[in-house]
């Protein structure tokens, strides 16, 4: 299994579109077996370029702070399992998703705007 995430100083950023990096996890029977960091810097906020990038990745779900609604819907479009909420360090958050464990709050970014 293969998670994309915005990360900020090693933890899930609480925004999505402002993200100018990435960790890809990959996970083997719950445990992280590689990590990545991709750039996305001049990406923020750009809907198709984010989407293409997790896209190029092949991951099977994105994790996130919080994510706009129009992101949200590309990704899902895309057939990627999208969870909106989570905070934490990249590796923890990962292995919790995969054990069914990872709380969550509801969507943080719910300003539907660029203006922020």
């Amino acid at each position: 299994m293969k998670i994309a995430m915005p990360v900020q100083n090693g933890q899930v950023n609480p925004h999505f579109g402002t993200s100018k990096e990435f960790a890809v996890v990959e996970l083997e029977d719950g445990k992280v077996v590689n990590q990545k960091v991709i750039s996305a810097e001049g990406l923020q906020h750009n809907h198709g370029g984010l989407a293409g990038l997790i896209r190029d990745e092949q991951v099977n779900a994105v994790i996130t702070g919080g994510i706009g609604g129009h992101m949200l819907e590309a990704l899902q479009q895309m057939g990627l399992n999208v969870v909106p909420g989570a905070a934490g360090e990249i590796a923890a958050v990962a292995e919790a998703y995969a054990a069914g464990t990872l709380a969550t709050k509801p969507n943080i970014c719910g300003c539907g705007g660029h203006g922020h």
